[in-house]
């Protein structure tokens, strides 16, 4: 009874360690793996066994991209004014040997090179173009950190300024340049706006006058047209009056003329028209003698044709 509890147990034993020889490595992961103190190898993704009591993994490194906030950094600018920066780093591990071999705490030396890359960046540069530069330095200082992590088996992708933190009384100043700076644009922008609206107004203005000019010529040619119209409607019915006057004073002539009418018909023609030109409505004609003489041979024939 006691031997088949002591060969249960035996067998239990060889169980577990044969159990703890199994490792199964994630996705994104890597383990380093020691011999008798020793480095033995990397083991990637995938199952895994190691030798009992005398392999052991060293340590499971993380390959994903990793971020680290450090705690803002005071900083001297190059025209002596003391900032807090803090900086946000991207780095991924790219050889997990370097990473478990390279250096004690590589976090730690991320955070302490990122501090004294950051002062030497920012102590060649005034406080405004550090504040109008982050792009440069980001840039500065991922290319730096990057180099000095390498042998560490870290690959730094991409640094970030997370806050740049001037003295209260820089900020105060600021504060004060950028309302003068906002009033500046906004008195820039009022005058703009007036010279603008005065320019339309007289545009308006003139183009109203043209306008109006332009009408009252139009107006103007037009009304000489119609009135030059109506004078040559007027002109031709006078000269159509003229026309009809003529044309029956020559048929009237012809008609004489046809007649055999002579000097004496003429003049008698002559009296007529005094006669009809007095129609009662004169007081006294003069008559020419010639007229006179006629007008007597004119009665003389009216006896002789009673007589008959």
């Amino acid at each position: 009874m006691v031997g088949g509890i002591i060969v249960l147990i035996l067998f239990l034993i060889l169980l577990w360690i044969a159990a703890s020889c199994i490792r199964i490595v994630p996705q994104a992961h890597a383990y380093v793996v020691e011999r008798l103190g020793a480095y033995q190898g990397t083991w990637a993704v995938g199952i895994h066994f190691k030798v009992p009591f005398f392999d052991k993994v060293a340590k499971r490194v993380i390959l994903k991209e990793q971020v680290v906030d450090f705690a803002p950094q005071p900083v001297i600018t190059k025209d002596n004014v003391t900032m807090q920066i803090d900086t946000v780093v991207f780095f991924q591990i790219t050889d997990p040997k370097l990473f478990a071999y390279g250096v004690e705490n590589p976090i730690m030396a991320i955070e302490n090179l990122t501090a004294t890359t950051l002062r030497n960046i920012i102590g060649e540069m005034e406080l405004d173009q550090t504040l109008t530069s982050r792009e440069t330095i980001n840039t500065k200082m991922r290319s730096s950190l990057d180099i000095a992590t390498d042998p560490w088996g870290i690959k730094v992708n991409r640094v970030e300024l997370k806050n740049i933190i001037p003295p209260a009384a820089i900020r105060d100043a600021m504060e004060k340049q950028m309302k003068a700076e906002r009033e500046r644009r906004e008195a820039i922008l009022r005058a703009e706006g007036e010279k603008k609206s005065t320019i339309l107004v007289a545009e308006g203005k003139k183009e109203s006058a043209i306008l109006e000019a332009e009408a009252e010529k139009q107006s103007a040619i037009l009304r000489a047209e119609a009135q030059k119209e109506r004078m040559i409607r007027e002109a031709e019915g006078e000269a159509e009056a003229i026309m009809k006057v003529q044309k029956a004073t020559a048929d009237g002539l012809r008609f004489i003329k046809e007649a055999g009418a002579d000097e004496s018909v003429l003049r008698l023609k002559s009296l007529e028209a005094f006669e009809k030109a007095a129609d009662g409505k004169a007081t006294k004609i003069i008559i020419p003698s010639e007229i006179q003489g006629i007008a007597g041979l004119a009665s003389s024939l009216r006896e002789v044709m009673a007589h008959q």
